[in-house]
C-alpha cells in the first residue's frame, strides 16, 4: 500500500515553501501514475503523520511498515513517534536506507560518531560496500478498499507563486534529465563544473532530495564512467553532510563551531542581497536566478554565501533561511552545512576562505553571459565590462553601485574575527 501524508506539522512550517511543495505535488501525480502502470495506486491523506500511517495501517491490517530513514531532528522525531506508536498495536516498523548512498552512521573515526572532515570520510565511502540498487517489481497488488484523497492544488498547501522557470517535478522527468545531461557533459564535468554561463551541471539535485532519483543508483551506474568519479564526489559531499546532521542535529541552525561571531545587522544591506542590487554583477547575478528558477549555480551559492557572511558579515542562518525560500532542491543538511562551510563556522572549514566577487565573476563568466542572462540592467553590456561596469554605465542602465568596497570589507571583517570576543 504505497502511501504519502501531507502532514498538518510540516504544511504549517517554514519548510512550506512554492517551489519545493509544487514540485513535490508534480513528483506525487508521477508517482501516482507509474503505480497504476503497475496495478496500484497512491494512497494519499493529510493530518497528523503518525495518526494517519497508524489508521491506513489498521484498515490494511498490515503487521509492517516500510519507512525510509532520515537525518533531520524533524524526520527523527516523526520517526521515533511513529515507531513507539505503532509497537503498541503490534505493527513494526522497518527504517531503510534510501535518501543516501550510504547509511549515515555506517562509518565513523576512532574517537567520534562521525567524520568533521570530509577527504577522510571521502576514502571510506569509497571503500565500505554499498548495498545492491533493489530491482523495480513487476506489479504491485494493492489492498482493496482504500479510498484516496484527490491530489491537493498547490494552492490548498501554501501560499504564494512559484519561480517562473522552475523545473518540473516526476522520476519520469528526473530519468530524462539525467540521461541526457549523461550523454553531454558528464565526460567534461570536472572541468566544467565551475562554468557560471555554460550551465553544464546536471541540475538533478531536486529529484535527490525527493527521493525522485535514488543517489545510490546515481553513484552506482555513473562512478566508473568518464567524468563519473568527479561527479559522484558531488554526490558523497552530500552523504557527508547527512552523517554531521544524523549525529549533531542541532547544526542546523547553530554553529558546528563557535566562533564568537558578532553578526552585523546592516538590513538594508541585506535586504539589498536579498533583492540582488549590491552592485556586484556575479553576486546579482546568483540571486535574481535563485527567485527566477528556484535554483542557483553551486559556483554562485559560494560567492553569494561569502560575500553575505564576509563582505556584510551578516548571519549565515539569514542567507540558509532565504535561501530555503527559493531553492527547489532545499534540503536542511546540504544547504545550512554549505551555509556553515562558506561563513568559516561548520565543519571542514577555513574561516579565511574569502570569495572576491569581481575576480570570481571574471574567472568564471569572463565574458560576462551568466551576468547578462540574469541582471537585466546589464544585458546590454559588452563583453566582461559586465563584470565590473563603469559608474557612468551604471548610471546609465539604472544598476546601483558596490554598496560596500571589496578590500575595506574584508579587512574588516578579518579585524573582527582577529578580535577575542566576549562569551555570549
Amino acid at each position: 500500500m504505497p502511501t504519502f501524508v501531507f502532514d498538518d506539522a510540516i504544511l504549517a512550517s517554514s519548510f512550506n515553501r512554492p517551489n519545493r511543495t509544487g514540485f513535490m505535488l508534480e513528483s506525487l501525480a508521477d508517482l501516482d501514475s507509474e503505480l497504476k502502470n503497475l496495478g496500484a495506486r497512491l494512497i494519499l491523506r493529510r493530518g497528523n503523520w503518525v495518526e494517519e500511517i497508524l489508521k491506513l495501517a489498521h484498515r490494511a491490517k498490515a503487521n509492517a511498515i516500510y519507512i525510509a530513514e532520515d537525518v533531520s531532528r524533524l524526520s527523527r522525531q516523526r520517526l521515533d513517534k511513529l515507531e513507539a506508536a505503532a509497537n503498541t498495536v503490534g505493527v513494526e516498523v522497518i527504517r531503510q536506507s534510501g535518501i543516501t548512498v550510504i547509511p549515515a552512521g555506517a562509518v565513523a573515526p576512532p574517537d567520534s560518531d562521525h567524520y568533521k572532515v570530509f577527504t577522510p570520510y571521502y576514502r571510506r565511502w569509497q571503500e565500505i560496500p554499498w548495498r545492491p540498487i533493489a530491482s523495480t517489481p513487476k506489479s504491485i497488488t494493492p489492498v482493496v478498499g482504500l479510498k484516496s484523497l484527490p491530489l491537493p492544488k498547490l494552492s490548498a498547501l501554501c501560499s504564494g507563486a512559484t519561480s517562473p522557470e522552475v523545473i518540473l517535478g516526476g522520476e519520469t522527468q528526473a530519468r530524462k534529465r539525467l540521461n541526457v545531461w549523461t550523454k553531454k557533459d558528464l565526460a567534461n564535468y570536472s572541468d566544467r563544473h565551475d562554468d557560471l554561463p555554460g550551465d553544464a551541471t546536471s541540475r538533478i539535485s531536486p529529484y535527490l532530495h525527493f527521493g525522485c532519483l535514488s543517489s545510490l543508483e546515481v553513484a552506482t551506474k555513473l562512478r566508473a564512467r568518464t567524468g563519473g568519479e568527479a561527479f559522484v564526489r558531488q554526490i558523497c559531499w552530500r552523504d557527508f553532510y547527512a552523517q554531521i546532521l544524523a549525529a549533531r542535529p542541532d547544526a542546523g541552525w547553530s554553529d558546528f563551531k563557535d566562533r564568537g561571531d558578532r553578526w552585523n545587522q546592516d538590513s538594508e544591506a541585506f535586504a539589498a542581497w536579498v533583492a540582488g542590487r549590491t552592485g556586484f554583477p556575479v553576486v546579482d547575478a546568483g540571486m535574481r536566478q535563485l527567485v527566477r528558477e528556484g535554483f542557483m549555480h553551486n559556483r554562485a551559492r559560494m560567492v553569494v554565501a561569502s560575500f553575505l557572511t564576509k563582505d556584510l558579515y551578516q548571519d549565515w542562518r539569514k542567507g540558509a533561511a532565504h535561501f530555503l525560500d527559493w531553492l527547489v532542491d532545499g534540503d536542511l543538511a546540504n544547504n545550512n552545512l554549505n551555509w556553515q562551510w562558506n561563513a568559516g563556522t561548520g565543519t571542514d572549514t577555513n574561516p579565511h576562505r574569502i570569495f572576491n566577487p569581481t575576480r570570481q565573476g571574471n574567472r568564471f563568466d569572463a565574458q560576462g553571459d551568466y551576468v547578462r542572462r540574469y541582471v537585466e540592467e546589464l544585458s546590454e553590456v559588452e563583453g566582461g565590462l559586465a563584470q565590473d561596469p563603469d559608474p557612468e554605465t551604471r548610471a546609465r542602465v539604472g544598476y546601483p553601485l558596490p554598496i560596500v568596497d571589496h578590500q575595506v570589507a574584508i579587512a574588516e571583517y578579518k579585524e573582527m574575527r582577529a578580535t577575542p570576543q566576549p562569551p555570549s
